[in-house]
């Protein structure tokens, strides 16, 4: 593929990976467009296939994140895939899940895996991202009243920075014949607790910050009590147990492997965005 001529359209080109991808790719001189159903180059909604189209228009390369929220998307993607392909993008970098292969069968990760491998005209790389270490930062996973609250039973997680996402994803874009047919399961360089982050974030913001365990059907239910959808139950459940089991992601070595560079640390995440935690201190 020539990189001069190339277009790369970003699906979730305002949230945190496609906005960090943006401009990972724009240092390195490649044109980019974003799409999103607001703020973004082109808007462009997943169920408004009227936005699809008109997304496409001179993209070669594609940044695929599926619908937010949801467990069933893969006929919905599998059409927009069908449009791509017609519209000339010869290859497709997506955004799953770590451990993608053992979903449970009501969620369509790997549907959509197998979908990008049976398709012929396009070259795809799939990226299997840990839990993000952005989620205590942006309020996925709040430090509310001092406490951080999550169901692990002490056990351990590979927390990745989303910045390594995307600098992953602008190699696979940038150069899609060396990365074609490529799983990179990405994690941080530590297997850390829940109670290791608490106390990281309480030293880079200077405050006192604690881990309480709860029981994880009474965290769900009240992840949908505040407005998660209820079908959307199975993906937490899912990547919950896995922590809760001992089986979170250890660390892999697949963001050096893609860049050339060590994972960030969390440490060094922390201290970056110590000032997310400013806030709720007051």
């Amino acid at each position: 593929m020539n990189n001069e001529a190339s277009t790369t359209l970003i699906l979730g080109g305002t949230g945190r990976t496609g906005s960090l991808l943006a401009d990972a790719l724009a240092r390195r001189g490649s044109t980019t467009r974003t799409a999103a159903r607001s703020g973004a180059d082109v808007r462009f909604d997943w169920d408004d296939p009227a936005t699809h189209t008109t997304a496409l228009v001179g993209a070669d390369r594609l940044y695929l994140v599926t619908p937010t929220m949801r467990v069933r998307y893969a006929d919905q993607v599998s059409a927009f895939l069908d449009l791509a392909e017609a519209a000339g993008v010869r290859h497709v970098t997506y955004l799953g899940v770590y451990n993608a292969d053992q979903a449970p069968p009501e969620v369509d990760i790997a549907a959509v895996e197998a979908d990008l491998a049976s398709r012929s005209t396009i070259t795809h790389s799939v990226l299997r991202p840990s839990w993000v270490m952005q989620n205590f930062a942006d309020g996925h996973i709040p430090v509310i009243d001092g406490v951080i609250t999550v169901p692990s039973v002490g056990n351990t997680e590979a927390f990745v920075d989303a910045a390594d996402i995307a600098e992953v994803a602008a190699e696979t874009l940038m150069h899609p014949e060396a990365h074609a047919g490529t799983v990179y399961s990405l994690t941080g360089p530590q297997a850390l607790t829940f109670d290791d982050v608490a106390d990281t974030i309480g030293s880079v913001s200077s405050r006192s910050v604690a881990y309480r365990d709860i029981d994880q059907e009474m965290w769900i239910s009240g992840a949908i009590a505040a407005g998660v959808p209820a079908d959307y139950a199975v993906m937490m459940r899912w990547l919950t147990s896995a922590i809760i089991a001992g089986n979170g992601s250890a660390p892999t070595g697949d963001v050096e492997k893609a860049t050339g560079r060590p994972a960030t640390s969390f440490r060094a995440f922390a201290e970056r965005d110590a000032q997310a935690w400013a806030s709720e201190a007051k």
